[in-house]
């Protein structure tokens, strides 16, 4: 039996004459891996920024943990245990690598670590996501796209969240570090933190994911196991394409 951490009833959210997301219902369980595909102006960043509190529905409920968290601000939301990546990796460009993930550690999650501590953890937690070591202690602006993308992944994951939502996180990485980034993934969903994933790298979000769900203008149009959408005539026609590319 799934146990459900988050569920998604009927969302909307307008944006002046525009329905970015339209009723959408969605869930992630306990040690699940979700992705969220779908064209660009699908709702799925939207989608995300409303379960993380960035922005607030029109209409529509979000409940973590059996408590409804709808319209709560970011940083509440943060600290009961939901932390969120960027499709744009911008972290603190005057803070080091650790400076940077120390942030979240201190101020992202209830138990606010001493400086000590924090920063051991921000330590172990690039070691984890994969920063070189020698990289730890560099500036962020000295940092590549890549090298960004794990310092924000390693500051998410210092909030010690049970639900990470990951916006775009193997866009710009080569085929060997997407391996590697369907490896850590999986790796963290082991370790106990479910993970809501956007995503356009199908061979990424079929690798990854137990669950698929597809937007298109807003709305939900398929939901399944990956294999099950990828036969979708629907989510074909409206994204996939050509199915020999996979």
């Amino acid at each position: 039996m799934v146990i459900l951490i988050l569920h998604v009833k009927g969302v909307t959210k307008q944006i002046g004459g525009l329905l970015a997301v339209n009723g959408i219902d969605l869930t992630v369980g306990k040690d699940e891996i979700v992705g969220l595909v779908g064209p660009n102006g699908a709702g799925k960043t939207t989608l995300l920024n409303i379960i993380s509190g960035i922005t607030h529905p029109t209409a529509g409920k979000v409940t973590f943990c059996g408590e409804d968290i709808t319209g709560l601000k970011a940083d509440r939301i943060c600290k009961k245990g939901i932390a969120k990546t960027f499709q744009i990796a911008e972290s603190f460009p005057n803070l080091s690598a650790k400076e940077c993930v120390m942030v979240g550690a201190i101020f992202g999650n209830s138990h606010m670590p001493g400086m000590k501590e924090a920063q051991q953890q921000a330590v172990e937690i690039l070691n984890y996501v994969g920063l070189p070591p020698e990289k730890v202690d560099t500036s962020n602006r000295n940092l590549n796209v890549v090298e960004l993308k794990w310092v924000q992944l390693a500051r998410a994951l210092a909030t010690n969240p049970k639900l990470l939502l990951l916006d775009e996180l193997t866009t710009g990485l080569n085929p060997k570090e997407s391996s590697e980034a369907v490896n850590l993934m999986k790796k963290i969903r082991d370790e106990g933190t479910s993970i809501l994933i956007i995503e356009h790298v199908m061979s990424v979000i079929m690798g990854v994911s137990d669950r698929i769900v597809v937007l298109d203008h807003g709305e939900k149009i398929a939901e399944g196991r990956p294999y099950e959408v990828v036969n979708n005539q629907q989510v074909i026609d409206t994204y996939l394409g050509d199915m020999d590319v996979f």
